[in-house]
């Protein structure tokens, strides 16, 4: 009986706990550490392991996986049927990328839930990719859109106000509505950049953003960590950071878009002698992967080369003064 009494008591604790202040072991000063670093519901601290939230919130472990453990209970995560697994996948939402044959390629457009990574040489339309979709995001479900709102983490200094009013107006969006619509933010440094994105859950619930977009996510890795001595540092650093974005995906049911830089590869004879900078890290952490070459004038070739659900192809699309489009003719 007494057993029974205390299995009740359990059961009651776990229905009650709705916020984090209610979590066991997270007082006053605790938890307003948890929502300075991101963490400001239960989905976001289940999501995390207890030696990252003892390191940023500066608590114990074992209180750390108390806090984990007790979030994880209240949302009742474990094992679920596919059948589950599809009905959530409904919840996916899809953002056009101004090209049919494009949005066919990624089988709908660039989706939610996931991160999207494009690499290329110089010009070859990653940028303006990027650029294309944190206004597209803005548009109404119908007209390939998600009405939801945009943030630029822009790292090499390429963002462009008129740019985006430019892009906006040719789909029709008002130059106010994408100027207060669209938030960036320059990252200076690798730690920076990663610090930003750990303060991303506050914006995103604030201000109903559907889209991340880091352009580029590798090139202050490249810069911060030179050298050979110095590549398992930058690489552990790199997955903890795409880690985040994929957890933030995932919870926030938020696209992530990042453009990616390319290397010379002289030991290549045949093919193509570039790769992605970043190495199996953003392999394995990308959902979708795009290779962007540039063509003749306006013209761009986009190749899919990984992707959990969908085959290997190509299309040709271009980059217009009115952003990016089908070809002509």
């Amino acid at each position: 009986m007494a057993k029974k009494v205390e299995t009740n008591e359990k059961e009651e604790k776990k229905k009650k706990i709705k916020t984090i202040d209610e979590l066991p072991g997270v007082g006053e000063k605790t938890a307003e550490k948890l929502r300075e670093m991101g963490y400001s519901d239960l989905m976001s601290i289940a999501a995390a392991s207890s030696s990252e939230l003892a390191e940023k919130v500066g608590i114990g472990e074992a209180t750390a996986s108390k806090i984990i453990q007790a979030a994880r209970e209240s949302l009742d995560i474990g094992f679920e049927t596919v059948e589950k697994l599809a009905k959530k996948r409904e919840k996916i939402g899809k953002i056009t990328t101004g090209s049919k044959a494009l949005d066919d390629l990624l089988g709908g457009g660039v989706e939610t839930q996931s991160i999207t990574e494009a690499h290329g040489a110089f010009g070859s339309g990653k940028s303006q990719l990027g650029f294309q979709l944190a206004v597209n995001v803005l548009l109404p479900k119908e007209k390939g859109g998600l009405n939801r709102n945009a943030v630029i983490i822009d790292t090499e200094g390429t963002l462009r106000p008129e740019r985006l009013i430019q892009l906006g107006r040719a789909v029709g969006l008002d130059e106010k509505e994408v100027m207060k619509r669209i938030y960036t933010v320059r990252a200076y440094n690798s730690d920076h950049q990663i610090l930003l994105v750990e303060k991303l859950p506050d914006l995103i619930k604030k201000n109903n953003i559907g889209l991340v977009v880091i352009d580029s996510v590798t090139s202050q890795f490249r810069s911060d960590y030179t050298g050979r001595g110095t590549l398992a540092t930058r690489q552990q650093k790199l997955n903890k950071h795409l880690h985040t974005l994929q957890r933030i995906a995932d919870v926030y049911n938020v696209a992530v878009y990042v453009t990616n830089q390319v290397m010379a590869r002289p030991d290549i004879l045949f093919g193509d002698p570039t790769s992605p900078i970043g190495g199996h890290i953003l392999g394995h952490q990308a959902t979708f992967r795009i290779y962007l070459r540039k063509s003749k004038g306006e013209k761009r070739i986009a190749r899919l080369i990984d992707s959990p659900n969908l085959p290997e192809g190509e299309c040709v699309f271009a980059v217009t003064e009115e952003g990016i489009r089908d070809i002509k003719g």
